[in-house]
């Protein structure tokens, strides 16, 4: 009987975050009016919430290209030892680790604690409190996650996650969060549920509060009837609840944090795994969230004279297939192309992690909306069918996107399989009233690269 309502409440979970990813017939919220842009713009975080352990800061979601594209942006600052404290939020999100490593734990609804971590005994622990954690045994969890620099994770919507840096540097995350996901039956306003802390005092206003909508939930709750519902004193419940001035991360007290490490034996056999269990369960309970985007031996696209591109998609994450979310990390060489391109099926949302590059982006109406430099830490959104191209400077270029897509497609203007090498010669030439070498130059000038192109010798005379 139980572990039938187990089955049932993890059918459940499966149909809150995959219910409208069946064949990508996905209908994105919001008015089209929201998409008439104008002017892009390289974007910069507009506030800043500054917490014991450390900063977030956030991007002003009113932005045009960000209510065109229904996602908000984020980046979390977390010292070191210090915990980015347990939340939950509507809307799926992506998180790209710019800078360091830590822990980061998902607790999915239904799934059983099926890790366990050694604990021991402090001398600040009553003798009744030793007896009672020997009675219980080891820790139960759910899994925790290894992330470092350079991995694309991805967080479902309505999963609790915490986050904890036990590097040597600050841990860096770049989140882009998918408001307009069908799991946010809200508003497009992004929002955090925090289960621990609160908004510090001397970081905000009450504007601010209202624009970041988080704060920590238990404290509303009644606490007689919180008491009952953990059957813990009275006490305990004003500590959950008592006001947190330390923010959404806090440093860790008394050392670092016990629990099993990823890259510990016991991570490669769960004690689930050891007494076997239902597929279902396997396959939900022990979904992949991550992977490393950096990697060069794992390329998609590679030019020995342009760079390359690694891409993360439901195909590689098949967690993404139900977030409807990729990622693609993109390298150029100094001075060479991103070919002039639009994308089919998805807004994309960049991110410079590293050099300066030339970026034009050309709407629909044929007119310039974004031409400029983008430098370190810029965000760009460029929407669906926006054709846009970029150029590194002499110092190189590399930055991160995300897609409101698991299977992005993009169409390229030159190069192999490109839209107009695809079209006969005639065709251009009358198109562009050009002479039929010319037509041809078009066509076959750049047809042994796709998508990154080398600089010619005319680039870098200029």
């Amino acid at each position: 009987m139980a572990r039938s309502l187990l089955l049932l409440t993890i059918s459940l979970s499966l149909l809150l975050i995959s219910s409208y990813a069946a064949d990508e017939r996905r209908t994105r919220q919001g008015d089209p009016q929201q998409c008439r842009i104008q002017q892009l713009s390289a974007s910069r975080p507009s506030r800043r919430i500054e917490s014991e352990g450390g900063v977030t800061e956030l991007w002003d979601e009113n932005e045009e290209q960000f209510q065109c594209a229904g996602v908000a942006a984020t980046r979390n600052i977390i010292q070191q030892n210090s915990l980015s404290l347990p939340n939950f939020s509507p809307s799926p999100r992506l998180v790209y680790i710019q800078q360091g490593r830590g822990l980061l734990g998902i607790s999915y609804p239904g799934c059983a604690e099926s890790y366990h971590s050694r604990r021991q005994s402090t001398s600040q622990q009553s003798p009744r409190e030793r007896q009672t954690e020997q009675q219980r045994g080891e820790d139960q969890h759910q899994k925790v996650h290894r992330i470092r620099r350079g991995d694309i994770v991805a967080l479902p919507a309505g999963a609790a996650h915490w986050c904890y840096n036990d590097g040597n540097e600050e841990l860096i995350a770049l989140s882009i969060t998918d408001v307009n996901s069908e799991t946010n039956q809200l508003d497009q306003t992004p929002r955090s549920f925090y289960l621990a802390g609160g908004e510090p005092k001397r970081s905000s206003t009450q504007q601010q509060k209202q624009q970041y909508n988080a704060n920590n939930i238990l404290r509303a709750f009644d606490e007689r009837m919180m008491a009952d519902a953990f059957d813990v004193p009275m006490e305990v419940v004003r500590k959950m609840q008592r006001e947190d001035e330390r923010g959404f991360i806090v440093k860790v007290e008394q050392g670092e944090m016990s629990m099993i490490r990823p890259d510990e034996e016991e991570d490669e056999e769960s004690e689930e795994r050891r007494r076997g269990s239902n597929g279902m369960e396997e396959a939900y309970c022990n979904m992949r969230i991550n992977m490393y985007l950096d990697n060069p031996k794992e390329a998609d696209v590679y030019s020995r004279q342009a760079g390359r591109l690694n891409s993360v998609n439901m195909n590689k994450l098949p967690i993404l297939r139900y977030m409807q979310m990729s990622a693609e990390k993109g390298n150029l060489y100094p001075n060479a192309m991103f070919a002039p391109h639009w994308s089919v099926n998805a807004h994309n949302i960049f991110y410079v992690t590293r050099g300066s590059a030339q970026v034009q982006a050309v709407g629909s109406n044929g007119n310039t909306v974004f031409n400029g430099r983008v430098n370190e830490g810029d965000l760009v959104v460029v929407p669906q069918y926006f054709a846009m191209m970029k150029r590194a400077d002499s110092n190189g270029f590399e930055w991160v996107s995300f897609k409101t897509s698991p299977l992005p497609v993009r169409s390229p203007l030159v190069g192999s399989r490109s839209t107009l090498k695809a079209m006969p010669v005639d065709v251009l030439a009358n198109s562009f009233q050009i002479s039929q070498k010319e037509a041809e130059d078009i066509k076959y000038n750049r047809e042994n690269h796709m998508f990154l192109l080398p600089p010619t010798s005319r680039s870098q005379r200029s």
